[in-house]
């Protein structure tokens, strides 16, 4: 009966109406920072396990994974057991989806590069790989294979050292078959049960039982995103990830069944999920609700997807497929359905998204699973400055140059001039007395072919 009340009562909402305004503001205000204040909360964690090492951490994960650990690391044996317990067709599935995965990432590797300029300019990049990375891997209300593919794959193909991966066990103390598995064929090195805040806190700080890294990537809850936050600086950290959210647009070839399945694809995901439905076609409105309703009466997590659709969900109803694409811009969604006739033209329209969705046979779980393209996406409308997580997360770029005596006797006054309007006149006296060795060897060098002759 909850499922029938809530995909009625999914929003409408039409461009037109003198309301638009505010009710287009809350569906793009998606982000719920003020659901749950856990900033203290979280503070108190990330010190206890700083200054109290394995033994905080270890009453951490008793008290919020509720499992009592006597070590935190998954040894090679447990590691083996479970990779031979997967089933076969499972075991095949995440190996294709690896491989797939592990193409795509291969195709744009950044290498290094150098130039070389007349006078004795010489300068560029190096590229390296972060030395050890933290791969952050969810669990609780989902079992999560795909996200260490797709988290630990990119820096597997830029072949980081060491690629470290906390996943929360199971109140046995054990991490699922499938996760472990997946960690094998995607290049993880080391595996440790341990989630939540402390588990960043004690890859971001270390432990006797667990190493400091250098980038922590990955989704997770607000205890998670939040840790994330509190840490940035002492490691690195990807984009900041929210609940999930797709948006769809879609005109008369789209059919709403198909609709309301990628709808729904996106609310199971967490009740915070939101999923949007953009069109000018009037008729798919019902249409749309009524495959809702249906769908998620028989949905296994049918809760998770009505509390999501009741709560977040929305329908907009546009003038015509223009303002649609200009909505769906405004919104910039982590994942963007184009479900329209001619998608391939559509998304050249497109400036914000994290990914894109082309026609009626492409839905998100092409994407989520085994396309190739990274599923760790921006959400909450990041989208218009970040990017999917890539091989680029788990590189570093030094920069280099060197100046030979000609080139900075060519560029020193400029150097000294610019230091000069900027008031740190000691960066140009830095360069005027290299300057003033250079003169004086010219001088040198003139008077002695004067002498000669």
């Amino acid at each position: 009966m909850a499922a029938k009340a809530t995909a009625k009562q999914i929003r409408v909402i039409k461009t037109d109406s003198a309301k638009f305004a505010d009710e287009w503001l809350q569906v793009c205000s998606r982000r719920e920072d003020s659901v749950l204040d856990v900033e203290a909360d979280v503070a108190k964690i990330v010190s206890g396990v700083r200054t109290g090492g394995d033994e905080a951490l270890f009453g951490f994960i008793k008290k919020f994974d509720h499992a009592k650990l006597d070590v935190v690391e998954v040894a090679n044996d447990e590691w083996d057991d479970a990779c031979d317990a997967v089933d076969s067709a499972d075991r095949a599935a995440i190996g294709k989806a690896a491989m797939r995965v592990r193409e795509f990432h291969r195709k744009r590797i950044p290498s290094s590069w150098e130039m070389r300029e007349e006078g004795g300019g010489y300068m560029g990049q190096r590229v390296r790989p972060l030395a050890r990375v933290g791969i952050y891997v969810p669990g609780g209300k989902a079992v999560y294979p795909s996200t260490v593919v797709m988290n630990a794959i990119p820096a597997s193909v830029v072949e980081v050292p060491e690629i470290v991966m906390a996943t929360p066990p199971g109140k046995d103390g054990s991490i699922r078959p499938e996760v472990l598995m997946a960690a094998r064929v995607a290049g993880v090195h080391r595996v440790f049960k341990m989630g939540g805040a402390h588990a960043v806190a004690a890859m971001a700080y270390g432990t006797e039982s667990v190493p400091v890294v250098d980038k922590i990537v990955g989704p997770g809850n607000v205890w998670v995103a939040t840790a994330k936050k509190q840490v940035f600086g002492q490691v690195g950290i990807d984009s900041e990830a929210g609940p999930t959210e797709v948006c769809i647009v879609a005109d008369r070839s789209a059919t709403p069944a198909w609709l309301a399945a990628d709808l729904i694809s996106q609310a199971e995901h967490d009740e915070l999920a939101q999923s949007v439905l953009i069109t000018h076609v009037k008729g798919l409105v019902t249409r749309v609700q009524e495959q809702l309703k249906r769908q998620l009466a028989e949905l296994d997590r049918r809760e998770i997807a009505t509390t999501s659709i009741k709560n977040r969900g929305a329908i907009i109803v546009t003038k015509n497929l223009a303002e649609s694409m200009r909505l769906a811009d405004e919104y910039a969604p982590e994942h963007l359905v184009l479900a329209v006739e001619d998608p391939e033209t559509t998304s050249k329209t497109v400036q914000n998204a994290g990914a894109i969705f082309l026609g009626h046979y492409t839905p998100v779980a092409v994407g989520d699973y085994i396309a190739g393209p990274n599923h760790v996406i921006p959400t909450g409308g990041t989208a218009r400055f970040f990017s999917p997580l890539s091989v680029e997360d788990f590189l570093k770029r030094t920069s280099f140059m060197k100046f030979e005596p000609p080139k900075l006797r060519e560029l020193g006054a400029d150097i000294v001039r610019l230091s000069n309007i900027e008031g740190l006149t000691g960066h140009g006296a830095s360069v005027e007395l290299r300057l003033q060795k250079i003169r004086r060897a010219r001088r040198e060098r003139e008077a002695a072919r004067e002498a000669e002759l």
